[in-house]
């Protein structure tokens, strides 16, 4: 095997995304992992500028020259790719390196999406964490002094029954006591399922299909409810209550804002999807079930998107705030997780759940 074969094969077999630029910023060679990360043939890109890769191409194209004219090596951080599909970033770094009297450079890329999701998911998970012990704390100091003052209450009003004091004290009597009883179902809300989950075989589908009726029967056909559904997706366990919960209160969440913004086009939609290669908490799973829902809404405010998933956070005048908290906890026990993405027209809460056999 000749010199020239052997670093071949090598760049052949490396995970590593590599292209071979010529001097006149044009692609002479394209390794297989470059070919998965861009999702283009060698054929289609070989002769090609290699600025053209990426969505800033003016500054790649710069950078590439100068690497060429000055013979020293740039590494760019966070550069958009541009081509077909979703737009994905990578860190690249650019070479000058001489090949038989010619001047060349060696381009090297790392796809940086997953890395930045993965922090993305532990910073949230943390955050959710951390607000969950801190609320569990204050919801303990709030229920005691709620228990004593529904007791009295209690007390007086039967001493108001026996003493036959007028109406207007006894209707103030049970004032404290329903506003007493509304409060403790609201620390009660913030706490989260009081029971530890029931875990059965469920499908993915009899749960959106459960929420979707819920949803057309709410709205009396004032907006459109779709389905995209993959039925290669296999039954999964957990708990049949919960995933209701979760999943209708990020619907109707999504049905509210269409309704209350009075857009044209109003359509929420469910779609499932098996998704691969996923890390969730620090795990790593090869396969789990994504479950969208997507709404043409006004899109959730720049100023509380990476707050949605606290307590008391809403983008509506008349929410609690507590609909995606309660949502992301009961997600949480089965080992997923809730995402977002946002803006006008679009809004897609995505559900990742683990598929164990």
């Amino acid at each position: 095997m000749t010199s020239d074969q052997l670093h071949r094969l090598l760049l052949d077999n490396l995970n590593t995304a590599v292209l071979l630029v010529d001097q006149n910023l044009l692609i002479d060679y394209i390794n297989p992992a470059a070919e998965i990360l861009l999702q283009v043939g060698s054929l289609r890109l070989r002769g090609t500028a290699a600025s053209d890769l990426f969505d800033n191409s003016e500054a790649a194209r710069q950078t590439l020259r100068e690497s060429i004219e000055y013979g020293n090596p740039h590494t760019i951080r966070h550069e958009f790719l541009s081509g077909p599909g979703e737009s994905s970033q990578v860190d690249y770094t650019v070479t000058p390196i001489s090949i038989d009297s010619g001047q060349w450079i060696l381009m090297e890329m790392q796809p940086i999406d997953r890395i930045l999701r993965i922090n993305r998911e532990e910073a949230l998970l943390s955050v959710h964490n951390t607000s969950r012990s801190l609320i569990r704390g204050l919801a303990h100091e709030i229920k005691n002094p709620l228990g004593g003052i529904r007791g009295a209450a209690q007390l007086l009003a039967d001493e108001i029954t026996e003493s036959s004091m007028d109406d207007e004290t006894a209707e103030l009597c049970r004032i404290i006591t329903a506003e007493t009883d509304r409060l403790r179902e609201l620390v009660d809300r913030l706490l989260g399922p009081s029971q530890l989950p029931i875990y059965e075989e469920i499908n993915i589908h009899e749960i959106t299909e459960h929420v979707a009726s819920l949803i057309d029967a709410e709205v009396q056909g004032k907006l459109v409810v779709t389905r995209d559904y993959d039925p290669s997706i296999p039954d999964m366990s957990g708990d049949r209550t919960q995933l209701v919960q979760a999943v209708l209160n990020i619907a109707r969440n999504a049905m509210q804002a269409i309704l209350e913004a009075g857009l044209e086009g109003r359509k929420l939609t469910f779609k499932s999807r098996i998704q691969r290669s996923f890390t969730i908490a620090g795990v790593y799973h090869k396969a789990l079930c994504r479950l969208d829902i997507i709404d043409t809404g006004p899109g959730i405010p720049n100023d509380i998107k990476e707050r949605i998933f606290f307590p008391m956070i809403s983008g509506r005048s008349a929410g609690t705030g507590l609909g995606l908290t309660i949502a992301q906890t009961a997600i949480n026990v089965h080992q997923g997780i809730i995402e977002c993405e946002s803006e006008p027209g679009h809004t897609c809460f995505s559900i990742y759940l683990p598929i164990k056999a």
